[in-house]
């Protein structure tokens, strides 16, 4: 059986609104200190009843977050400000890594296109050439491949056509040893 979802609104029966009060403020404390003991969190919360009865939960001391928030607030300090979230660092981290390969990477492929080459020595300039010669070979054999493969599909129509043609002079053959015939016999 399912949970039924319920509109939220205000409770008109007064007992059912006070058990639900103390169910969900129970449920609210219980995630507080969930939050509190997974994430070493410090926090409060701080409930006042329909009845004005004050329910408070905190992981350390209520006084001291809300001092602790007091500060904060006298301070002018804006904490997303002066202390970025991880994700934001990680974010930041992964721009500035990525902006380094595509630094590298663009000056890999300006020197691969020859330009670029000052600061190199003997080695790497020997390293380069051959990166450029296992390319150009590379190029070299898929260039001769598709040509080849040009040259056979180019063979194949060739050997159809030849076909075609020689069926169509023997049609042609056919159509005047007919009309030999024809005349042949209509002048006889």
């Amino acid at each position: 059986m399912t949970r039924k979802k319920i509109q939220i609104k205000k409770i008109d029966d007064t007992s059912a609104r006070q058990v639900t009060f103390s169910k969900r403020r129970r449920g609210l404390f219980k995630k507080a200190h969930e939050l509190s003991v997974l994430c070493d969190a410090e926090l409060a919360a701080i409930v006042f009843s329909a009845t004005g009865k004050l329910f408070e939960y905190s992981s350390t001391s209520t006084r001291q977050v809300i001092e602790r928030r007091n500060q904060q607030s006298e301070n002018g300090i804006d904490r997303s400000i002066t202390n970025p979230s991880l994700e934001l660092q990680l974010e930041i981290s992964r721009y500035a890594n990525l902006s380094k390969d595509l630094a590298a990477k663009t000056h890999q492929f300006r020197q691969l296109r020859g330009e670029d080459l000052q600061g190199l020595d003997y080695e790497e300039l020997s390293h380069l050439e051959e990166l450029v010669l296992g390319g150009l070979t590379r190029v070299v054999e898929t260039k001769d491949e598709r040509f080849f493969k040009e040259i056979s599909t180019l063979r194949m129509k060739e050997t159809e056509l030849v076909e075609e043609n020689q069926q169509l002079k023997q049609q042609v053959s056919c159509v005047l040893i007919i009309s030999k015939t024809f005349l042949f016999t209509a002048f006889i």
